[in-house]
């Protein structure tokens, strides 16, 4: 990116931006699978609240365990359960996706929401991996599939902004994110696993 083009970007737009296919992709994808694992939770949740022997079927041991992981106050965190949130957020960007690859392009005003959302969806998911791995000492196969979908999703919006001018930030900053973007995601997912391996590794291997 020429200095010119990312000083530009670096300034706040006014002008409706789009969004690139693969990042309309990416919010549709996440959306629709961060709508079925919320849809896959409640329907748990209810069944083990109706019937207190039901087992999920993503309670597979004492590690994966979608029931040590629900029953806790962190699966309930403003006091019902976190996945009743998760359908329709999700379900919202499912919606913008499919509106971008259609063509649509979005106010600024709009993009900073989006960009709220996913911040705000990329805090509690750290959240949780930590209270996962150190509090409840147990992983939620459908949570995970949540984690895997908002660590590039937050990712990728924020590069957008700030490639965009959405977001304000000086040049350099702009150049350095936008310059590496695949190494977001890389760092994220490789942190994760390894977490999740020096916490686990002996009982899930």
């Amino acid at each position: 990116m020429s200095r010119t083009t990312a000083t530009v970007a670096a300034s706040p737009t006014t002008a409706p931006v789009p969004a690139s296919r693969a990042l309309s992709t990416l919010m549709v994808v996440a959306g629709a699978l961060g709508t079925l694992a919320s849809a896959m939770l409640t329907y748990d949740r209810i069944e083990t609240l109706a019937n207190p022997a039901f087992v999920p079927a993503c309670s597979v041991n004492s590690v994966l365990s979608c029931t040590d992981v629900m029953d806790t106050w962190q699966g309930n965190l403003l006091g019902f359960p976190n996945m009743l949130l998760g359908i329709p957020a999700f379900a919202v960007l499912l919606g913008i996706g499919l509106a971008l690859l259609a063509g649509a392009a979005l106010p600024r005003w709009m993009w900073l929401g989006v960009q709220a959302g996913v911040t705000a969806a990329f805090g509690f998911v750290v959240w949780l991996i930590s209270q996962c791995l150190y509090v409840i000492g147990a992983l939620c196969p459908w949570c995970m599939l949540v984690w895997a979908v908002v660590l590039p999703l937050f990712w990728y919006v924020t590069t957008h902004c700030l490639r965009t001018g959405v977001l304000p930030a000086p040049a350099g900053l702009v150049r350095a994110v936008t310059g590496h973007s695949w190494a977001g995601p890389v760092v994220l997912y490789g942190t994760v696993l390894v977490l999740v391996l020096t916490r686990f590794g002996d009982r899930l291997l």
